[in-house]
């Protein structure tokens, strides 16, 4: 077992916790998984995307033997792709559907032949184009880039100035309050708990800053006072028929396979054409990202993913769980760093309960009040968490880099390029295909250490 574990990959949790834990990992991918199909609308299902999550995320664990404890939800890069898919369906919506299916498809037929080129050709090349001193600063910076949007969740019931800047009056007060005590009880749990206590601080954590939400929600609305209304009830009103009871405790999620099958009839090669280019190059961009993901997850485990299982084995995981995600639940899956940091965070690598999550995600996404329950937790409290989740990525990337000798200017300027481009944003847009601010500087970091590294590498080749 890894020194640093509590858990390694093989060893089983006993039930009870491994159920406790289960639980823990699907509030830490929840608020993100759910996101997606809402930022796309279009009448997408949280409740289908959550199901695809988890058969995406058992997919993979078949094609990584069951090695690699990382949790798949639905990807944010593929938001602009999947908005193209609807766009381009103009005869009808369910059109838009089958755009999502096919798109899925070839972005996870990108991962398939990647993995085949990896599989004969091995991952030595990968080693030298994306070394540590490129793959540590690009890991910081997946922790960094998501930085603001935890801030964003903390005060996400607050007032804003004209530049966006935060204004503490009024209702931000109370989204303040409660991301701190969520946030400082995952710490204090994290750092000071005894036995369970120490495993499952987002769990105490979430359920904390849910009970001061609650109150302050309760007294907000017995002394009519908005800016108190922390917890919106909606989703609980909305299982409500006519003020009576549950209207269904169980309910289908909607498949987006069941929603494409309308389109089939409407499908044109043009249309074929723009759903291609709208997801094709974003699975390349995609591509890079993984391999920064499963590097960090590999220096937390103590073990290199890229050898075993192997690179090839988790594209194809990844690849295939995306198609069978946006299968059911519309959405290409990723590999998740809220997973990764949570794994980093209680110490519990077992992969087990990663396969428990998966379960428990495809169970839940038919039980109406407990989906309802969990999308009604504040976006204040989840951003307590993601805090210390995001954090951790950062630090883990920050940790790798510290084996780099920054004394060399090559190494220096290229971590330097990385952050700075990263952290400053620099996206770019070509046609309907976004490379994202993480995969231009990832590009220019492998520029930048090729170009400056380029005549050490003939020296050693004489």
């Amino acid at each position: 077992m890894a020194k640093n574990l509590v858990y390694d990959i093989h060893e089983r949790p006993k039930f009870d916790k491994l159920i406790i834990f289960a639980i823990q990992q699907l509030l830490a991918i929840m608020a993100a998984t759910i996101a997606v199909p809402a930022i796309v609308g279009n009448g997408m299902s949280a409740s289908a995307a959550l199901f695809g999550a988890g058969v995406g995320t058992l997919v993979y664990q078949l094609f990584t033997k069951f090695r690699s404890p990382v949790f798949l939800g639905s990807s944010f890069a593929f938001i602009g792709s999947m908005s193209a898919a609807f766009a381009g369906a103009a005869s009808m919506v369910s059109l838009g559907y089958l755009g999502l299916v096919l798109g899925a498809f070839f972005a996870g037929l990108v991962y398939v032949l990647i993995a085949l080129v990896v599989k004969f050709v091995g991952v030595g090349w990968i080693n030298k184009l994306m070394p540590t001193v490129v793959i540590g600063p690009t890991v910081a910076l997946i922790g960094l880039s998501l930085s603001s949007a935890a801030v964003k969740d903390i005060f996400s019931y607050g007032p804003r100035t004209a530049n966006g800047e935060f204004i503490m009056s009024g209702n931000a007060w109370a989204s303040f309050a409660c991301a701190m005590v969520t946030f400082i009880v995952v710490i204090l749990c994290s750092c000071y708990g005894k036995k369970m206590t120490k495993l499952v601080p987002f769990i105490i954590g979430v359920l904390s800053g849910y009970a001061v939400a609650l109150a302050f929600t309760l007294i907000g609305y017995a002394a009519g006072v908005d800016a108190l209304k922390i917890i919106d009830f909606a989703p609980f009103t909305a299982l409500v028929k006519d003020g009576v009871g549950v209207t269904t405790f169980v309910a289908l999620p909607e498949f987006s396979f069941i929603k494409a099958i309308d389109g089939i009839k409407d499908m044109s090669w043009g249309y074929l054409a723009t759903v291609l280019v709208a997801y094709v190059p974003v699975a390349f961009v995609v591509f890079a990202e993984h391999i920064a993901d499963h590097k960090n997850l590999s220096s937390i485990i103590e073990e290199d993913l890229l050898e075993n299982p192997g690179l090839h084995r988790t594209l194809l995981g990844d690849g295939v769980g995306s198609i069978a995600g946006a299968f059911f639940g519309g959405c290409p899956n990723t590999t998740y760093g809220e997973s990764v940091g949570c794994v980093a965070i209680t110490r519990n690598a077992s992969v087990i309960t990663i396969t428990a999550t998966s379960v428990l995600a495809i169970l839940i996404s038919f039980l109406s009040p407990f989906v309802a329950f969990l999308d009604s937790i504040p976006g204040c409290v989840m951003g307590g968490v993601c805090v210390t989740l995001y954090g951790f990525i950062a630090v883990s990337g920050l940790k790798m880099i510290q084996k780099v000798d920054l004394n060399d200017h090559a190494n220096l300027f290229t971590v330097s390029v990385i952050l700075i481009t990263g952290v400053g944003g620099m996206a770019m847009s070509i046609g309907k295909v976004i490379i994202t601010s993480i995969a231009c500087a990832l590009i220019l970091g492998i520029i930048v250490n090729n170009l400056l590294n380029l005549k050490k590498n003939k020296k050693d080749e004489m």
